[in-house]
């Protein structure tokens, strides 16, 4: 079972736990986003959530409901580096990780990197290329890393990437492997805005659109502090036992093919420690696990015929007795 990736070293100086600075920038950092994606605060939640976790996020949904507006939201609040890579059938591998090349001067291959090699990676509609070059990202979206010409070369921390996917039955679209769909620590879905969101949208965009007045509110060096805090979410043997039955259910269910592997429910536990740390906690609680269950279960599993897998794992969590 592959192991979460390491987080990044920027210098030994990272402090050990948050402190009040890191909880405001942390609230800052949520209202810079609600402040571009309006009426979506449990989709932006989810959103830190994953970047807190070290996790990837898959953002299903028809076009312009606001994915690729959320990761440009995220980069920009951020102070670092952001790359898009718009995926079309034709897209090669070395378009995503990068390529050796040989340099006749020195008579050895430089390697150039591709665009995977930043800190913030908009994967656009990334099930429109090939399963072959969708596999390209599996190594560096699990171990932080690209592989080449039996050289490792890491990539800069944090590193997040943040995929939209159009529903699969669009044409000209290919439904992700499992294996890739495993690297995703959610899947979210935006949906249209309420009718009181969607005014104060067209309201806010007469002139300008709110992206342009968005400053970074939040380093790297901060990022990766709150990505070593979370590690530090205390997580007790009552919620230890609380997944480990969860899990159990969906294994023993007659509604699933394919129940949570002992890796979902390990990003489970992380991201529950995230979402407490998002809440001011340094402890999970049964809340914290039981919102964020389906967005990091549902693509794990496998239903028996055409069901759907949310409504699935919402059915386990009220089967399965939460510890008092």
């Amino acid at each position: 079972m592959a192991e979460l990736p390491p987080t990044a070293d920027l210098g030994t100086d990272i402090p050990p736990a948050l402190v009040p600075a890191d909880v405001e920038r942390i609230h800052e950092l949520r209202r810079s986003i609600e402040g571009v994606i309006r009426g979506k605060t449990e989709v932006v939640e989810l959103t830190l959530v994953t970047l807190f976790a070290q996790g990837h996020l898959l953002i299903e949904d028809v076009p312009g409901v606001g994915k690729t507006m959320l990761a440009q939201a995220l980069a920009r609040s951020l102070d670092a580096s952001f790359r898009r890579i718009q995926f079309t059938s034709d897209l090669l591998p070395s378009d995503i990780v990068g390529v050796s090349i040989y340099q006749p001067q020195t008579g050895e291959f430089e390697f150039k990197p591709g665009p995977i090699f930043t800190n913030v990676l908009l994967a656009d509609e990334i099930n429109r290329a090939t399963p072959k070059t969708q596999s390209a990202m599996l190594e560096a979206m699990n171990e932080a890393q690209v592989s080449i010409d039996s050289r490792s070369y890491p990539i800069p921390q944090p590193f997040i990437v943040l995929a939209t996917q159009n529903p699969i039955e669009h044409q000209g679209t290919y439904p992700l492997p499992e294996s890739q769909l495993d690297r995703f620590l959610m899947r979210v879905r935006m949906g249209y805005p309420s009718e009181e969101a969607e005014r104060a949208l067209l309201e806010a965009q007469q002139i300008e659109h709110p992206i342009d007045s968005v400053e970074p509110v939040m380093t790297r060096r901060d990022v990766v502090a709150i990505q070593h805090a979370v590690r530090r979410v205390r997580v007790d043997p009552s919620i230890v036992d609380y997944l480990v039955r969860i899990a159990g259910a969906s294994r023993r269910s007659d509604k699933l093919a394919l129940g949570v592997s002992p890796r979902g429910n390990l990003l489970l536990q992380r991201a529950s420690q995230a979402r407490a740390l998002l809440e001011g906690r340094d402890f999970v609680v049964p809340d914290d696990v039981q919102a964020i269950a389906a967005p990091v279960l549902s693509h794990r599993v496998i239903p028996r015929g055409p069901s759907a897998a949310e409504p699935i794992v919402d059915e386990l969590l009220s089967d399965v007795a939460v510890p008092l």
